[in-house]
Protein backbone atom coordinates (compact mmCIF):
# COMPACT_ATOMS: atom_id res chain seq x y z
CA UNK A 1 0.00 0.00 0.00
CA UNK A 2 1.56 3.36 -0.85
CA UNK A 3 1.95 6.55 1.15
CA UNK A 4 -0.89 7.90 -1.21
CA UNK A 5 -3.29 5.62 -0.89
CA UNK A 6 -2.48 5.21 2.76
CA UNK A 7 -3.32 8.99 2.84
CA UNK A 8 -7.32 8.00 1.47
CA UNK A 9 -7.82 6.78 5.09
CA UNK A 10 -5.98 9.54 7.04
CA UNK A 11 -8.76 11.48 5.63
CA UNK A 12 -11.34 9.66 6.49
CA UNK A 13 -10.35 9.22 9.76
CA UNK A 14 -10.00 13.04 9.82
CA UNK A 15 -13.84 12.99 8.69
CA UNK A 16 -14.66 11.08 11.21
CA UNK A 17 -13.64 13.10 14.03
CA UNK A 18 -15.84 15.78 12.79
CA UNK A 19 -19.08 13.70 13.11
CA UNK A 20 -19.13 14.26 16.40
CA UNK A 21 -20.73 13.09 19.53
CA UNK A 22 -24.54 13.77 17.72
CA UNK A 23 -23.53 10.32 16.26
CA UNK A 24 -24.22 8.63 19.99
CA UNK A 25 -24.75 5.86 20.13
CA UNK A 26 -23.92 4.93 16.21
CA UNK A 27 -20.25 4.80 15.95
CA UNK A 28 -18.14 8.06 14.07
CA UNK A 29 -17.44 6.69 10.75
CA UNK A 30 -15.73 8.98 8.11
CA UNK A 31 -15.55 7.93 4.37
CA UNK A 32 -13.39 8.65 1.02
CA UNK A 33 -14.46 7.63 -2.66
CA UNK A 34 -11.46 7.43 -4.98
CA UNK A 35 -11.65 7.00 -8.43
CA UNK A 36 -9.87 4.74 -10.83
CA UNK A 37 -7.38 7.77 -11.51
CA UNK A 38 -6.73 8.54 -7.45
CA UNK A 39 -9.38 11.19 -7.77
CA UNK A 40 -11.49 12.46 -4.47
CA UNK A 41 -14.59 12.07 -6.16
CA UNK A 42 -16.50 12.47 -2.72
CA UNK A 43 -17.06 12.84 0.62
CA UNK A 44 -18.53 12.13 3.84
CA UNK A 45 -18.96 11.40 8.05
CA UNK A 46 -21.66 10.07 9.53
CA UNK A 47 -24.64 12.44 10.84
CA UNK A 48 -26.49 12.78 14.37
CA UNK A 49 -28.11 9.67 15.21
CA UNK A 50 -30.98 8.94 12.73
CA UNK A 51 -29.51 10.72 9.95
CA UNK A 52 -27.25 9.28 6.34
CA UNK A 53 -24.13 7.32 7.40
CA UNK A 54 -20.57 8.12 6.13
CA UNK A 55 -20.83 5.88 2.84
CA UNK A 56 -24.34 7.39 2.11
CA UNK A 57 -22.46 11.13 2.75
CA UNK A 58 -19.98 9.81 0.42
CA UNK A 59 -21.93 9.25 -2.48
CA UNK A 60 -24.22 12.10 -2.08
CA UNK A 61 -21.28 14.21 -2.28
CA UNK A 62 -20.00 12.67 -5.42
CA UNK A 63 -23.33 13.01 -7.09
CA UNK A 64 -23.92 16.60 -6.33
CA UNK A 65 -20.11 17.01 -7.56
CA UNK A 66 -21.22 14.83 -10.87
CA UNK A 67 -19.35 12.31 -10.53
CA UNK A 68 -20.14 8.83 -11.22
CA UNK A 69 -19.32 6.02 -8.00
CA UNK A 70 -18.60 3.39 -10.51
CA UNK A 71 -15.11 1.80 -10.00
CA UNK A 72 -14.25 3.57 -7.56
CA UNK A 73 -13.04 2.70 -4.29
CA UNK A 74 -14.42 3.19 -1.05
CA UNK A 75 -12.17 3.81 1.90
CA UNK A 76 -13.87 3.62 5.10
CA UNK A 77 -13.03 4.24 9.03
CA UNK A 78 -15.42 1.16 9.42
CA UNK A 79 -17.24 -2.24 7.62
CA UNK A 80 -20.32 -0.78 5.90
CA UNK A 81 -23.28 -1.54 7.91
CA UNK A 82 -25.80 -4.67 6.70
CA UNK A 83 -28.88 -4.38 8.78
CA UNK A 84 -31.99 -1.72 8.40
CA UNK A 85 -31.92 0.54 11.54
CA UNK A 86 -33.14 4.08 11.11
CA UNK A 87 -31.35 3.79 7.67
CA UNK A 88 -30.86 1.44 5.23
CA UNK A 89 -27.38 -0.82 4.94
CA UNK A 90 -24.78 0.92 3.82
CA UNK A 91 -23.21 -1.96 2.13
CA UNK A 92 -26.16 -1.96 -0.48
CA UNK A 93 -25.98 1.74 -1.13
CA UNK A 94 -22.07 1.28 -2.62
CA UNK A 95 -22.95 -2.02 -4.30
CA UNK A 96 -26.14 0.52 -6.01
CA UNK A 97 -23.58 2.93 -6.90
CA UNK A 98 -21.44 0.61 -8.66
CA UNK A 99 -18.48 0.94 -6.44
CA UNK A 100 -15.39 -2.01 -7.23
CA UNK A 101 -13.38 -2.05 -4.03
CA UNK A 102 -13.97 -1.01 -0.13
CA UNK A 103 -10.72 -0.81 1.82
CA UNK A 104 -12.11 -0.51 5.88
CA UNK A 105 -10.07 0.00 8.64
CA UNK A 106 -12.18 -2.16 11.39
CA UNK A 107 -14.42 -4.57 11.12
CA UNK A 108 -17.55 -3.62 12.83
CA UNK A 109 -18.21 -6.11 16.14
CA UNK A 110 -22.18 -5.40 16.69
CA UNK A 111 -23.95 -8.60 15.84
CA UNK A 112 -25.72 -7.24 13.10
CA UNK A 113 -23.09 -6.23 11.16
CA UNK A 114 -20.07 -8.11 12.37
CA UNK A 115 -18.53 -9.16 8.53
CA UNK A 116 -21.94 -9.80 6.86
CA UNK A 117 -20.99 -5.89 5.15
CA UNK A 118 -17.64 -7.27 4.02
CA UNK A 119 -19.57 -10.54 3.15
CA UNK A 120 -22.63 -9.28 0.92
CA UNK A 121 -20.10 -6.58 -0.62
CA UNK A 122 -17.99 -9.77 -1.95
CA UNK A 123 -21.13 -11.49 -2.80
CA UNK A 124 -21.62 -8.90 -5.21
CA UNK A 125 -18.50 -8.37 -6.94
CA UNK A 126 -16.68 -6.05 -4.64
CA UNK A 127 -13.43 -6.70 -3.49
CA UNK A 128 -13.07 -5.98 0.20
CA UNK A 129 -9.57 -5.50 1.99
CA UNK A 130 -8.65 -4.76 5.74
CA UNK A 131 -6.70 -1.47 5.53
CA UNK A 132 -4.66 0.86 7.68
CA UNK A 133 -6.24 3.26 10.41
CA UNK A 134 -7.02 0.44 12.46
CA UNK A 135 -5.44 1.61 15.77
CA UNK A 136 -7.31 5.25 15.19
CA UNK A 137 -10.17 4.36 14.39
CA UNK A 138 -10.71 1.95 17.55
CA UNK A 139 -9.45 5.01 19.89
CA UNK A 140 -12.62 7.00 17.85
CA UNK A 141 -14.99 4.58 18.85
CA UNK A 142 -13.56 2.67 22.19
CA UNK A 143 -17.16 3.20 23.52
CA UNK A 144 -18.85 2.03 20.85
CA UNK A 145 -16.46 -0.99 20.57
CA UNK A 146 -16.78 -1.72 24.39
CA UNK A 147 -20.16 -1.55 24.71
CA UNK A 148 -20.48 -4.11 21.54
CA UNK A 149 -17.67 -6.42 22.44
CA UNK A 150 -17.83 -6.34 26.59
CA UNK A 151 -21.43 -5.35 27.14
CA UNK A 152 -20.53 -2.18 29.45
CA UNK A 153 -19.26 1.43 28.36
CA UNK A 154 -15.84 2.82 28.25
CA UNK A 155 -15.52 4.22 31.70
CA UNK A 156 -13.36 7.33 32.35
CA UNK A 157 -12.85 9.37 35.59
CA UNK A 158 -11.88 12.98 35.45
CA UNK A 159 -10.10 14.07 38.23
CA UNK A 160 -8.70 17.57 39.36
CA UNK A 161 -5.40 18.46 41.33
CA UNK A 162 -2.75 20.31 41.62
CA UNK A 163 0.60 19.21 41.41
CA UNK A 164 1.49 17.94 45.14
CA UNK A 165 -1.39 15.84 45.04
CA UNK A 166 -4.19 17.81 46.90
CA UNK A 167 -7.86 17.87 45.15
CA UNK A 168 -8.69 20.75 47.18
CA UNK A 169 -8.17 22.70 50.40
CA UNK A 170 -8.81 21.21 54.33
CA UNK A 171 -12.23 22.88 54.34
CA UNK A 172 -13.48 21.21 51.30
CA UNK A 173 -12.98 24.67 48.70
CA UNK A 174 -11.89 22.94 45.49
CA UNK A 175 -13.04 25.89 43.44
CA UNK A 176 -10.71 26.55 41.01
CA UNK A 177 -7.65 24.01 41.20
CA UNK A 178 -7.30 23.88 37.45
CA UNK A 179 -7.35 26.98 34.72
CA UNK A 180 -10.28 27.96 32.49
CA UNK A 181 -8.75 26.06 29.54
CA UNK A 182 -8.49 22.85 31.58
CA UNK A 183 -12.19 23.72 32.90
CA UNK A 184 -13.29 23.74 29.40
CA UNK A 185 -11.30 20.82 28.41
CA UNK A 186 -13.68 18.77 30.70
CA UNK A 187 -16.56 19.92 29.31
CA UNK A 188 -15.17 18.65 26.06
CA UNK A 189 -14.61 15.17 27.25
CA UNK A 190 -18.04 15.38 29.15
CA UNK A 191 -19.98 16.71 25.55
CA UNK A 192 -17.94 13.95 23.92
CA UNK A 193 -19.67 10.84 26.34
CA UNK A 194 -23.01 9.54 26.02
CA UNK A 195 -23.50 10.33 29.69
CA UNK A 196 -21.81 11.84 32.93
CA UNK A 197 -21.81 9.71 35.83
CA UNK A 198 -21.98 10.76 39.35
CA UNK A 199 -22.75 10.06 43.12
CA UNK A 200 -25.70 11.17 45.51
CA UNK A 201 -23.20 12.69 47.72
CA UNK A 202 -21.61 15.27 45.13
CA UNK A 203 -25.41 16.10 44.53
CA UNK A 204 -26.01 16.83 47.96
CA UNK A 205 -23.04 18.78 48.81
CA UNK A 206 -22.51 20.76 45.50
CA UNK A 207 -25.50 20.86 44.16
CA UNK A 208 -24.19 21.05 40.29
CA UNK A 209 -25.75 20.90 37.17
CA UNK A 210 -23.37 18.49 35.52
CA UNK A 211 -23.97 19.44 31.93
CA UNK A 212 -21.75 20.94 29.21
CA UNK A 213 -21.61 24.57 29.11
CA UNK A 214 -17.74 25.77 28.44
CA UNK A 215 -17.86 24.47 24.91
CA UNK A 216 -20.02 24.23 22.13
CA UNK A 217 -22.22 20.52 21.85
CA UNK A 218 -25.38 19.71 19.57
CA UNK A 219 -26.60 17.76 22.62
CA UNK A 220 -26.33 17.04 26.65
CA UNK A 221 -24.89 13.73 27.82
CA UNK A 222 -27.53 11.58 30.20
CA UNK A 223 -26.89 11.82 33.75
CA UNK A 224 -26.48 9.00 36.39
CA UNK A 225 -26.44 9.06 39.70
CA UNK A 226 -25.33 6.27 42.36
CA UNK A 227 -27.95 7.18 44.79
CA UNK A 228 -28.03 3.89 47.42
CA UNK A 229 -31.01 5.15 49.40
CA UNK A 230 -32.64 7.71 46.95
CA UNK A 231 -31.27 10.43 48.88
CA UNK A 232 -31.68 12.90 45.45
CA UNK A 233 -33.44 16.07 45.93
CA UNK A 234 -36.24 16.06 43.66
CA UNK A 235 -35.43 20.20 42.95
CA UNK A 236 -31.74 19.19 42.94
CA UNK A 237 -29.61 21.07 39.98
CA UNK A 238 -28.96 17.78 37.71
CA UNK A 239 -32.58 17.88 35.91
CA UNK A 240 -32.10 20.01 32.97
CA UNK A 241 -35.08 19.32 30.23
CA UNK A 242 -33.94 17.70 27.72
CA UNK A 243 -31.26 15.03 29.21
CA UNK A 244 -32.50 12.11 30.57
CA UNK A 245 -31.83 10.86 34.02
CA UNK A 246 -30.62 7.45 35.71
CA UNK A 247 -31.09 7.33 39.09
CA UNK A 248 -29.51 3.73 40.42
CA UNK A 249 -30.52 3.07 43.68
CA UNK A 250 -30.14 0.01 46.42
CA UNK A 251 -33.23 -0.69 47.55
CA UNK A 252 -36.74 0.76 46.70
CA UNK A 253 -38.55 3.58 48.05
CA UNK A 254 -41.64 4.13 46.69
CA UNK A 255 -42.65 7.58 47.68
CA UNK A 256 -38.98 8.94 46.90
CA UNK A 257 -39.19 7.30 43.28
CA UNK A 258 -42.14 8.41 42.68
CA UNK A 259 -41.40 12.29 43.55
CA UNK A 260 -37.83 11.40 41.28
CA UNK A 261 -39.83 10.31 38.51
CA UNK A 262 -42.37 13.17 38.45
CA UNK A 263 -39.15 15.06 37.81
CA UNK A 264 -38.12 12.92 34.41
CA UNK A 265 -35.75 10.75 36.32
CA UNK A 266 -35.72 6.71 35.64
CA UNK A 267 -34.90 5.09 39.05
CA UNK A 268 -33.56 1.63 38.93
CA UNK A 269 -32.62 -0.87 41.50
CA UNK A 270 -29.83 -2.77 41.45
CA UNK A 271 -28.98 -3.82 45.00
CA UNK A 272 -25.54 -5.61 45.27
CA UNK A 273 -24.89 -8.44 48.60
CA UNK A 274 -23.54 -5.71 50.91
CA UNK A 275 -26.70 -3.53 50.31
CA UNK A 276 -24.71 -0.96 47.90
CA UNK A 277 -25.28 -0.22 43.96
CA UNK A 278 -23.67 -3.05 42.49
CA UNK A 279 -21.89 -1.32 40.12
CA UNK A 280 -20.87 -4.09 37.55
CA UNK A 281 -24.80 -4.72 36.93
CA UNK A 282 -25.16 -0.66 36.43
CA UNK A 283 -22.62 -0.42 33.64
CA UNK A 284 -24.43 -3.62 31.83
CA UNK A 285 -27.81 -2.04 32.34
CA UNK A 286 -26.32 1.08 30.93
CA UNK A 287 -24.70 -0.82 27.83
CA UNK A 288 -28.62 -1.62 27.58
CA UNK A 289 -29.56 1.70 27.44
CA UNK A 290 -26.98 2.16 24.92
CA UNK A 291 -24.14 4.39 26.52
CA UNK A 292 -20.76 3.88 24.85
CA UNK A 293 -18.61 6.27 26.84
CA UNK A 294 -19.25 7.17 30.69
CA UNK A 295 -17.66 9.92 31.94
CA UNK A 296 -17.41 9.58 35.72
CA UNK A 297 -17.12 12.96 37.78
CA UNK A 298 -17.84 12.02 41.46
CA UNK A 299 -16.12 11.88 45.29
CA UNK A 300 -13.49 9.85 46.74
CA UNK A 301 -15.86 7.06 47.81
CA UNK A 302 -17.43 6.59 44.84
CA UNK A 303 -14.38 6.66 42.47
CA UNK A 304 -12.56 4.23 45.30
CA UNK A 305 -15.39 1.74 44.35
CA UNK A 306 -15.73 1.82 41.10
CA UNK A 307 -11.64 1.33 41.06
CA UNK A 308 -11.89 -1.33 43.79
CA UNK A 309 -14.51 -3.54 41.20
CA UNK A 310 -12.59 -2.79 38.01
CA UNK A 311 -15.11 -0.36 36.59
CA UNK A 312 -12.75 2.23 35.32
CA UNK A 313 -10.83 1.74 32.14
CA UNK A 314 -9.17 5.21 32.16
CA UNK A 315 -8.47 8.57 34.18
CA UNK A 316 -8.02 11.64 32.88
CA UNK A 317 -6.18 13.71 35.34
CA UNK A 318 -5.85 17.80 35.25
CA UNK A 319 -2.65 18.78 37.34
CA UNK A 320 -1.95 22.34 38.30
CA UNK A 321 1.37 23.74 38.56
CA UNK A 322 0.64 24.46 42.61
CA UNK A 323 1.53 23.34 45.69
CA UNK A 324 -1.18 23.45 48.38
CA UNK A 325 0.65 21.27 51.09
CA UNK A 326 -2.34 20.35 52.99
CA UNK A 327 -5.65 19.45 51.86
CA UNK A 328 -7.89 17.13 50.54
CA UNK A 329 -5.22 14.01 48.79
CA UNK A 330 -5.34 12.88 45.23
CA UNK A 331 -4.80 9.37 46.66
CA UNK A 332 -8.54 9.70 48.42
CA UNK A 333 -9.82 10.07 45.06
CA UNK A 334 -8.33 7.50 43.23
CA UNK A 335 -7.55 4.83 45.53
CA UNK A 336 -8.67 1.09 45.34
CA UNK A 337 -8.63 -0.83 48.05
CA UNK A 338 -6.74 0.52 51.21
CA UNK A 339 -2.75 1.07 52.02
CA UNK A 340 -0.39 -1.61 50.14
CA UNK A 341 2.12 -3.79 51.87
CA UNK A 342 4.01 -4.25 48.17
CA UNK A 343 4.41 -2.09 45.18
CA UNK A 344 3.31 -5.42 43.19
CA UNK A 345 -0.15 -4.60 44.44
CA UNK A 346 0.03 -0.83 42.40
CA UNK A 347 -2.52 -0.58 39.52
CA UNK A 348 -0.69 -0.30 36.33
CA UNK A 349 -1.12 2.39 34.17
CA UNK A 350 -0.07 3.36 30.39
CA UNK A 351 -0.18 6.97 29.71
CA UNK A 352 -2.00 7.31 26.60
CA UNK A 353 -1.25 11.25 26.61
CA UNK A 354 0.43 14.03 28.29
CA UNK A 355 -0.69 17.66 26.92
CA UNK A 356 -0.07 21.35 28.18
CA UNK A 357 -3.78 23.05 28.66
CA UNK A 358 -2.79 26.83 29.35
CA UNK A 359 -0.64 25.73 32.60
CA UNK A 360 -2.14 23.60 33.31
CA UNK A 361 -0.97 19.74 32.78
CA UNK A 362 -3.49 16.95 30.62
CA UNK A 363 -2.49 13.01 31.83
CA UNK A 364 -4.92 10.16 30.02
CA UNK A 365 -3.79 7.08 31.98
CA UNK A 366 -5.46 3.92 30.99
CA UNK A 367 -6.03 1.02 32.95
CA UNK A 368 -2.97 -1.43 31.33
CA UNK A 369 -4.35 -4.19 29.19
CA UNK A 370 -8.10 -2.71 29.31
CA UNK A 371 -8.39 -1.61 25.58
CA UNK A 372 -7.95 -5.61 24.71
CA UNK A 373 -11.06 -6.06 23.04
Amino acid sequence: MTNQTANFMIQALNLARQAGPETDPNPRVGCVLVAANGDVIGQGHTQQVGGPHAEVMALRDAAARGNSAVGATAWVTLEPCAHHGRTGPCCDALIAAGVSRVVAALTDPNPLVAGQGFERLRAAGVEVEIGPGAQEARELNIGFLSRMVRKTPWVRMKVAASLDGKTGLENGVSQWITSEAARADGHAWRARASAVLTGVGTVLEDNPRLDVRLVRTPRQPHLVVVDSRLQTPPDANIFIEGRAVWIYAASRDDEKARALEARGATVTCLPDANGKVDLGAMLEDLAARRVNELHVESGHKLNGSLLREGCVDELLVYLAPKLIGSGLDIASHLHSDGPLTSLAGAMPLEFKSVDMLGPDLRIVARIAGRDAF
